[in-house]
């Protein structure tokens, strides 16, 4: 099953109504994804993040100029062959950033490929289920003004509540003081027996003293996890905040492949890979086996469109658990509900929340029909 061809579009559309995180203001939604033909026939899709606020043009240049060559003619089975090649023939220039995001979406595909040669699902191609049904949590709480925005971010979260979502991760990162306030009310406004776990995620924006100072705030709220409270090379500053505090410390959506992770998880409690961007569901495996064997929690990170969405239901679906018992910790999807016009037009049957829970695709391959009209039109250039 050789490729034949590789083809890469990039999608743009403005926000009606732009949102900040704590890097900054997003003011379009982006992607890149990436669709690869072999020779009987089939069609396999990916895609790459386009992290933070990263021009997806950059990981689409990447798989066009780097990584196309590589592939043309080549085994679409040959999945941890090709992955391992495309890191070692762009490994002076890469190993992180937007060159893994574009190994990341070619490794997808290939996935997708192959699920569909076998006519499986890929989690069945990754050795099974051990889910079929996956809880999701609601991210959200962007600003729209910035600061001070305490009020509508409470009732934001009493609306994730009464959409149906058991569990939603509040976006930090603006201020001590600021964020203080955010939990303060969100807290009141769901009221002591909510029933709905809460995440935090502060995108990196303190250093280790800051950070420190809003986790020991986070332990009164008793949250699931303390995401990316710092940047991802200050190793020793996770080793620091993690002695220091009792709530769980998660990150991993900024870095990449097992040579990346292999130092991160020694410091850390929850590993977040985001499968389009830490080298793909090859990638992504082999970071929950290292994490496996160091008695981390794995659970991947998703802002991407529902190509990434479905990648990466495949992926939660095959995760073990970390620490077995008969009520272990379950691995959950991050489901984005700002406005994202790639994730429910993208695929002719969307997924949605049922009791609580979205049913994993068992299709095969990634499980989704991809609408080329939704890609015409928001594509905005030829890659």
């Amino acid at each position: 099953m050789k490729v034949i061809a590789v083809d890469v579009f990039v999608l743009k559309t403005p926000l009606d109504q732009p949102f900040a995180f704590s890097q900054g203001w997003v003011h379009q939604r982006a992607a890149t994804l990436v669709r690869v033909q072999t020779d009987n026939g089939l069609t396999g899709w990916g895609e790459a993040f386009a992290q933070g606020l990263e021009p997806p043009e950059i990981s689409a240049a990447v798989i066009k100029h780097a990584l196309t060559p590589i592939l043309m003619d080549r085994d679409a089975l040959d999945i941890n062959v090709l992955w391992h090649d495309m890191y070692h023939r762009t490994r002076d220039y890469g190993r992180k950033g937007s060159v893994l995001a574009g190994i990341s979406a070619i490794d997808i595909a290939l996935w997708d490929l192959a699920g569909h040669f076998y006519s499986q699902p890929v989690y069945q191609l990754l050795g099974g289920a051990f889910r079929k049904n996956i809880q999701p949590y609601a991210t959200g709480f962007y600003r729209i003004k910035g600061q001070g925005e305490q009020v509508r971010l409470a009732e934001e979260a009493v609306q994730h509540c009464e959409a149906g979502f058991k569990a939603m991760k509040i976006k930090l990162g603006f201020g001590i003081d600021d964020d203080i306030a955010v939990m303060e009310a969100i807290g009141r406004a769901l009221g002591a027996d909510h029933g709905c776990e809460l995440m935090v995620d502060t995108n990196h924006a303190y250093g280790r003293a800051e950070a420190e100072k809003l986790g020991h705030v986070l332990e009164e709220h008793n949250v699931r996890w303390y995401e990316e409270p710092l940047v991802a090379e200050d190793i020793e500053g996770y080793r620091e905040l993690r002695r220091a505090l009792s709530v769980p410390i998660a990150a991993g959506e900024n870095e990449h492949s097992i040579y990346g992770f292999s130092r991160l998880l020694d410091v850390i409690d929850v590993a977040q890979p985001d499968v389009g961007s830490c080298g793909g569901i090859t990638a992504a495996r082999d970071i929950t086996a290292m994490a496996q064997s160091k008695g981390v929690m794995v659970n991947p990170h998703v802002w991407g469109s529902a190509i990434a969405q479905a990648a990466s239901l495949q992926l939660i679906a095959a995760l073990p658990v970390t620490n077995h018992s008969l009520y272990a910790t379950q691995p959950i999807l991050e489901y984005d509900r700002s406005s994202h016009p790639f994730r429910q037009d993208l695929v002719a049957a969307p997924w949605v929340l049922h009791e609580g829970m979205i049913k994993v695709p068992d299709g095969p391959g990634l499980g989704v029909d991809v609408r080329m009209d939704t890609i015409e039109r928001y594509q905005v250039a030829s890659q």
